[in-house]
Formats: structure tokens, sequence, C-alpha cells
């Protein structure tokens, strides 16, 4: 991991955006797999990595706890959440059940403005290129950044803040997931797109049905994918 940049901490206010810029930094770490799954989080070594105090990257690890993105122990102090096959079920699963749930709501309850804001979350993803275009083993940064306001902008009309919030932890917990299956060849068996396109046209149509089922399948070839893909998910 690099440095926090100085002009980062130079705006601090406090503690609280000390802790907030740590907690941010070693979260997109993790989730872009920088980090590796497992790997220990020495409190000392981070403070002094990022120039900050030993209670405000405690802190941060403690957030990240929430998340489930960091694991503590008393004896073993912090490390990163490690992956598995049967966390990935479990993941997959529960997120499907989830995002199919606000999917639908959404469909019911949505106006022609949130199908607007899908169409256009759909083209502003499809304008960037899915690998990053001088090393296809990882997502180019702008298409990450714009799948996740595509996926959210389909269940934003859902009514429930409540549902919104498990969506959005479920979905980070797949992106650490998803990262590591373009990793390998096995990540060119997929078209994306297609898989994007089927669940908006379902939306559009308003056929909640077919668009659930494109979105279960959406994650379950992500899911596979992984299995194919990622050794460090076999432990």
């Amino acid at each position: 991991m690099e440095a926090l940049s100085l002009n980062i901490l130079a705006n601090d206010n406090g503690p609280r955006t000390l802790t907030s810029a740590v907690y941010g930094r070693l979260r997109a770490d993790i989730l872009s797999a920088s980090v590796s799954p497992g790997q220990k989080l020495h409190i000392s070594g981070l403070a002094k990595q990022f120039s900050v105090s030993l209670a405000a990257v405690r802190e941060a690890l403690s957030r990240l706890v929430a998340d489930g993105l960091v694991q503590a122990s008393d004896q073993r102090g912090f490390r990163v959440s490690p992956v598995s096959l049967a966390d990935l079920e479990d993941v997959t699963r529960t997120r499907i059940d989830i995002e199919s749930l606000a999917l639908r709501r959404s469909i019911e309850r949505g106006d022609e403005a949130w199908l607007s804001s899908i169409k256009a979350a759909f083209a502003d993803l499809n304008s960037v290129p899915y690998r990053h275009p001088e090393n296809p083993t990882h997502h180019y940064e702008p298409w990450i950044l714009r799948h996740h306001v595509f996926h959210r902008a389909l269940v934003n009309a859902c009514g429930s803040q409540w549902l919104l919030g498990f969506r959005d932890v479920l979905h980070e917990q797949s992106e650490r997931y998803r990262r590591l299956s373009i990793r390998r060849e096995a990540g060119k068996l997929r078209d994306v797109e297609a898989e994007h396109a089927a669940i908006v046209e379902a939306v559009l149509r308003r056929d909640a049905d077919a668009a659930v089922a494109a979105l279960s399948e959406h994650f379950m070839t992500t899911r596979r994918l992984v299995e194919l893909a990622s050794p460090q998910a076999q432990e």
C-alpha cells in the first residue's frame, strides 16, 4: 500500500478527518485486493505509514470491522477478512435475495425519471472499457465507479433506506470477489455488457420476474468465475 497523500491530510480538521482518510484508503485497498485476504494489519505500522496516531488507525480498523472487511481478535489483533468459497456462496445468495427484493419494489414504484436514470447509467457504464487498457487482468477504475452507480440506480426506487443499506454492504463484500475473478483468463468467458443489457431491457418492460432472473444470473456468473479464477477463494 502507498502512503496516504499528504494533501489528503493537509485539510485535516481533527481526529475524525484523519480516521476517515485512513478508513477510506484501507477500504479501497481491501476492496481492490491490493491488501491480500487474511493479511494482518499492524496498528503501529499503519500509523507510521500514514503519519497518524494509533487511535486514528484503531478507529478506522474498527469501522472496517463493522463493514465486515476486517476481522478483530483480542489475541491476534486485526486482519483483512479472508475469502472462501463458502463465504462467496453465502454473499452471492444473500445478495440475490436482498437485491431482487429491492429491484422488484423499484419496478413497482419507479417513475419515468427512475427509468431515465437507469438508461443514463447504463450508457455511461458502456462508454468506458471493462478491463484496464494496459493491464487486462484488472478492471478499469472508471468502469468500477460507473458499475457501482449502475447497479445502485436499478434499486434506487425501492423506497427503503434499510433495504438499500443492506444491499450496499453486500455489494461491497461482492466487490472483492468480483475483482479477483478478472485476474485469470476465465474472466474472458463472460459478456458483461450483454448481462447488464438483459437486466435493463427487462426493467424497461417492467417485467419484474425477467429482471430478477437476469440479475440473479449476472451475480451467479461472477460466482462461478471466481471459483475458476481465484485460488485464494479455495482456502
